[in-house]
């Protein structure tokens, strides 16, 4: 893939990221990739922090001989998808391969060489190969006590063990990858990202290239560092509308079923229908799942006596949001969310 010119360009939607906009642009335009092969696409969706002022100042600031090239766009669109389609429309007519990103996760030095190898491996054994995801881990640096709790239920067996979080260690096929490197041609092909799903547009984005007749692999080799949320208010927002859009992608895809995700639904009406002809066994479902949550806070006990309780707390919440979101997703039309 080398070149005299950028073949590849990370594109990086933001909206109000001032916090960790600087640490995530650092982590890609010191990477160990040639600087000439790589240019830099952030779309800002209209913020009203510090953001822009603080990618304009990095801008300032690039040796354009050492570092790639930053392009800084504005996003009438607000989000994530109308970004990537935006920049689908401004890039260079030498770039063939688009990464995905966003304003709150980081790579190490090495990652668009590991992709790019993972790359040259998979294509000689998948000759339709159209995007390629990474492993995806919390950032150790700054995390507070929820931050890290968030993050220890996403690794949890209830929590976030499949799809975008899934903690994998074989290189291979999958229908979710992360933090994608994308052919261009082949987002071209299936038209780019739909403007309609302000979230879970990858997974809407997947479907439609395997339909295709695309493949999709991942590799543990490559890991981004993704800020979790902060406060269990953020967590349960979160919740509420992946559970909200995963229904939405279900509707349009409903190959798309990980019947995982619908135990929680499952419980509830179970729950209730035996809290009225049986109630008894009604509280013994109800005693057993929370014996469930607090085994999966005791697997956790080495990271502090804050996560035995607390994990097991936000496993309910996640389930609880995730839940309501998949029903409330069943009568309502998707709108923006106020928080990332």
């Amino acid at each position: 893939m080398g070149a005299t010119e950028p073949w590849l360009a990370t594109v990086l939607p933001v909206l109000n990221e001032e916090e960790y906009i600087e640490s995530c642009l650092q982590s890609l335009i010191n990477q160990s990739l040639p600087a000439n092969e790589h240019t830099i696409f952030v779309l800002d969706g209209g913020s009203t922090d510090a953001t822009v002022e603080i990618v304009r100042k990095i801008c300032e600031g690039l040796d354009p001989t050492q570092h790639p090239s930053i392009h800084l766009l504005e996003n009438p669109g607000r989000f994530v998808p109308h970004a990537r389609n935006l920049a689908l429309q401004h890039l260079p007519e030498s770039i063939t391969h688009l990464l995905e990103f966003n304003g709150h996760i980081e790579i190490g030095r090495h990652h668009l060489i590991q992709m790019i190898q993972a790359w040259s491996r998979l294509e000689s054994k998948h000759e339709r190969l159209a995007g390629l995801g990474c492993r995806v881990v919390g950032n150790d640096s700054t995390k507070n006590t929820v931050e890290s709790i968030i993050d220890s239920t996403l690794s949890s067996p209830l929590g976030g063990g499949t799809g975008q979080f899934a903690q994998f260690h074989e290189e291979g096929k999958t229908n979710v990858p992360a933090f994608a490197l994308h052919l261009r041609s082949a987002l071209e092909d299936v038209g780019g990202w739909d403007e309609s799903f302000l979230t879970s547009q990858d997974s809407d984005l997947s479907m439609r290239l395997i339909k295709a007749g695309y493949v999709l692999c991942r590799t543990p080799n490559a890991v981004a560092k993704m800020r979790r949320r902060t406060s269990f208010r953020s967590w349960f927002l979160m919740s509420h509308r992946y559970g909200f859009w995963r229904t939405k992608v279900l509707l349009k895809h409903p190959r798309r079923l990980v019947l995982r995700e619908l135990l929680p639904l499952f419980g509830l009406i179970a729950t209730s229908m035996l809290l009225f002809f049986n109630p008894m066994w009604s509280m013994f479902l109800i005693r057993a799942y929370g014996c469930v949550l607090l085994l999966s806070g005791l697997l956790f006990a080495k990271k502090g006596p804050s996560h035995i309780l607390g994990v097991p707390f936000s496993l309910l919440i996640l389930h609880t949001g995730f839940t309501i979101g998949l029903l409330d997703g069943l009568l309502r039309k998707g709108r923006a969310s106020r928080d990332r």
